[in-house]
């Protein structure tokens, strides 16, 4: 047996390991049965159980200390300002029909035109879609932290730019100003989602990996509610001054977006000191491509011609007449294995279905995350927080608007996000996020068949309906979308992996602002949404079926749910 196997045996006296430390202990003794027999295989064997001995002991040596405190709190914060960043621009474009067409006539007065609004909210989501997939891959090849400090750089720039941005020149208008400067800010955005995702999920332990994941994203909401929270204080400084000349609203939306970098500059110094995890560091020591292949191998061969030549014979003794054989055969004996690169991993059904499932899954939630927001002025509406647009003071109106936002968040959306978090462990990623798209897609069809009836007999009944469906937003896909692309791939792919589902979830958002949006009048104002809503319906339902291609990761140690070996050919 080998000396591993007998520290491990010392150790299990000790103490009694987990039940994934138990099926690596189990493999390692089948691998020392190999191992007597000789042979390369056997020797790679043996090494790969020993990595995944070291991972698993990560997770049970896990435990709170400064460094997860300030890793958790560098990263829920991020989400928080992403939140934040993202969300407070539907506050900043009813100012800006303030201020920039408080002079026009009829139904445009005091509104920005449907173009210009579309063009400065999609900014964010097309910046977030481009860096969730370049950071994310440069996530892996980089490093973790390295890129995830970079992001947060650019996310300070581009917000303080944003605030000062303003009419240049002839054709560039302050709306293609803060359409330039918010995609690059989406850029910054978009690294938080892919990395902070794999920051975590390496650092915790099995036992709380997906509450910790799910904890850091619900911080989400906290930035939804932050944003007209922040908007109220900064207008009731301004109120006077405002309702004297509602041009001073220009200094209010300028400090509504530049208040976005504080939480992101709070923090800088922390991720800029961050280390990445033992996990990643582990894997990329031991990872071994194929060029570094070729190099092992010919400085095989070159040692065993420089042996030869020391002993003065190029071939064996006569007495040895298979030794020339043995010599020869020696560099394929230690030939190591080979690490699969991203394509020929991801070129296999059983891996590629994985990630299939979880980018359709997130594609169909934001197609309907972010067009049911479509609704929330009716909501508002029946709530009683909307105004006269022209007849109500500036001041009024936009606090009311803010209060009511508010309101709606929580209703069902921050609730939702702690729910998931406090259950996940206990039901699993998957049937939590199996539950709510089936909730989703009936609540969806209640809606979508009898929208009109219910607005007219009972507004108290639409105001249920629209707060339960952001309530299984997010006690479901919203939280384990983001959860699972961060478990269930392997170590040198998670972050480019969850990139490219967070890109799927950015393209579904583009298309429901950029495309749905403008579907929603059709035959007059917001006649179209019943319809939307039914087709947000069937996007649920396809996330359902979806989920059946993604594994549960509760309770399973990283190495486990990805089976390391299935990385070599």
């Amino acid at each position: 047996m080998l000396p591993l196997v007998h520290e491990i045996e010392a150790q299990k006296v000790e103490r009694q390991p987990s039940a994934s430390s138990d099926s690596i202990l189990s493999d390692m003794h089948k691998a020392d049965n190999i191992a007597e027999n000789g042979g390369a295989q056997a020797d790679a064997d043996q090494e790969l159980l020993q990595r995944q001995y070291e991972l698993a002991q990560l997770d049970r040596t896990s435990k709170a200390n400064w460094e997860m405190i300030k890793k958790l709190t560098v990263c829920g914060v991020a989400f928080l300002n992403d939140a934040y960043d993202m969300f407070a621009i539907n506050i900043v474009a009813m100012i800006l029909g303030f201020v920039y067409y408080n002079d026009a006539a009829g139904s445009a007065q005091n509104t920005v035109p449907k173009k210009w609004d579309t063009l400065i909210k999609i900014a964010v989501q097309v910046g977030c879609l481009l860096g969730q997939l370049i950071m994310g891959r440069l996530g892996d090849k980089v490093g973790r932290t390295t890129v995830y400090s970079a992001g947060l750089m650019i996310a300070i720039i581009t917000t303080i730019a944003s605030a000062f941005s303003s009419s240049m020149v002839r054709g560039f208008n302050v709306f293609i100003i803060l359409f330039i400067w918010r995609l690059l800010l989406g850029f910054g955005i978009g690294s938080d989602y892919p990395l902070t995702a794999t920051i975590v999920s390496e650092y915790a332990s099995v036992h709380n990996r997906g509450k910790l994941m799910a904890a850091v994203f619900s911080f989400q909401g906290f930035g939804n509610v932050l944003a007209p929270i922040v908007s109220i204080i900064v207008l009731a400084c301004f109120a006077q001054s405002i309702d004297h000349d509602v041009q001073n609203l220009d200094y209010v939306w300028r400090i509504i977006i530049g208040v976005g970098c504080i939480p992101g500059v709070s923090t800088l110094y922390w991720r800029l000191t961050m280390t990445d995890s033992e996990r990643f560091q582990h894997v990329n020591d031991h990872a071994l491509s194929p060029s570094d292949e070729s190099t092992t191998v010919d400085a095989e061969s070159e040692k065993l011609l420089a042996q030869q030549a020391s002993t003065g014979s190029a071939s064996p003794a006569p007495e040895e007449p298979g030794a020339q054989e043995t010599a020869l055969a020696i560099p394929e004996e230690v030939h190591p294995r080979r690490v699969k690169t991203f394509v020929q991993y991801f070129s296999e059904w059983r891996h590629l279905k994985v990630l299939l499932g979880t980018s359709i899954a997130w594609f169909s939630l934001d197609v309907a995350f972010y067009g049911i927001n479509l609704n929330s002025s009716i909501v508002i509406g029946a709530i009683g927080f909307a105004g006269d647009i022209r007849a109500d003071r500036p001041s009024r109106y936009i606090i009311r608007n803010c209060l009511g936002n508010i309101i709606i968040n929580i209703l069902g959306s921050v609730p939702g996000y702690w729910i998931s978090v406090f259950t996940i462990e206990r039901l699993g990623r998957v049937r939590i996020q199996l539950l709510g798209f089936a909730a989703l897609t009936v609540l969806y069809l209640i809606l979508g068949f009898a929208y009109h009836q219910i607005l007219d007999k009972s507004s108290g009944a639409f105001i249920f309906i629209f707060s339960l469906a952001q309530l299984f937003q997010n006690f479901g896909p919203n939280v384990t979308t983001f959860v699972i692309p961060g478990e269930v791939f392997p170590t040198r792919f998670r972050s480019t992996a969850h990139g490219i589902s967070a890109a799927m979830g950015k393209l579904g958002a583009v298309a429901a602002q950029g495309g749905f949006l403008q579907l929603k009048d059709i035959g007059g104002k917001d006649e179209w949404i019943n319809r939307l809503l039914q087709i947000f319906a069937l996007f649920m339902f396809l996330g359902f079926l979806v989920t059946f291609w993604i594994p549960e990761s509760k309770g399973k140690a990283l190495e486990e749910i990805c089976d390391e070996r299935e990385e070599y050919y």
